[in-house]
């Protein structure tokens, strides 16, 4: 679910990786600032005061990211994520003794990344946990869906799927966008996001009027 008003601190050194989570983060609700390696670090956490950090080991330049956070937690008490292709114990021991909350490894699928960090923010009790979109209610923490007051009885796919299109809620989302982010693939059958779709618009339109709209070749949008 977005996160209000929450700030996200990214160093990411590959573009595309960077680039496609600021945009995941940014159509979650939050406010990002992204920096390709430790340069400008300490100046950036102490100007955008970062809820949460999300930060990549293998950087270029003196520091990597287990440097950058020890500094961070010298400065900060934001929340500390992990995002990088070494997935060795050790490296995961590393990475928690120098302050880390939570540890994702790439390949990661954007869906479960959000989710991780919401909890984080939850943890930390920077976040509600919940978002209303005219009567329907979602609740991350208890993973828990509501219409007009009646729970919803959801996959865990279609729990993803409802939380992404509440997080873009307002926006016309596209197969693409909708398989990337839910799945983590881009080259699924479209026909898979028609299917879940589908069952998802049974659940919820069984308490109350459509809320996910068809935009014809575009894509699909909630709105009450």
């Amino acid at each position: 679910m977005p996160a209000p008003a929450a700030r996200a601190l990214v160093v990411e050194d590959d573009a595309s990786v960077r680039e496609a989570l600021v945009d995941a983060l940014r159509a979650d609700g939050y406010a990002v600032e992204a920096l390709t390696d430790g340069e400008g670090f300490e100046g950036a956490v102490d100007a955008f005061r970062p809820d949460v950090a999300v930060l990549d080991v293998m950087l270029p330049g003196p520091r990597d990211g287990f440097a950058l956070a020890r500094s961070l937690r010298q400065r900060s008490d934001a929340g500390l994520l992990f995002l990088t292709a070494r997935d060795a114990v050790d490296d995961r021991l590393r990475g928690f003794s120098t302050g880390a909350d939570d540890y994702v490894v790439k390949p990661y699928v954007t869906a479960e990344l959000l989710a991780r960090l919401r909890a984080l923010l939850q943890r930390l009790g920077r976040v509600p946990s919940t978002v209303q979109v005219g009567d329907l209610v979602l609740d991350e923490a208890s993973s828990v869906a509501t219409r007009a007051g009646h729970v919803l009885d959801l996959t865990g796919t279609e729990h993803r799927l409802l939380a992404y299109l509440v997080a873009g809620r307002g926006r016309t989302l596209s197969k693409t966008q909708i398989l990337t982010q839910v799945w983590g693939y881009e080259d699924y059958d479209p026909n898979l996001v028609e299917v879940h779709v589908s069952a998802l618009r049974r659940k919820t339109e069984a308490h109350g009027p459509r809320l996910i709209h068809t935009v014809r070749g575009l894509g699909y949008v909630l709105r009450p």
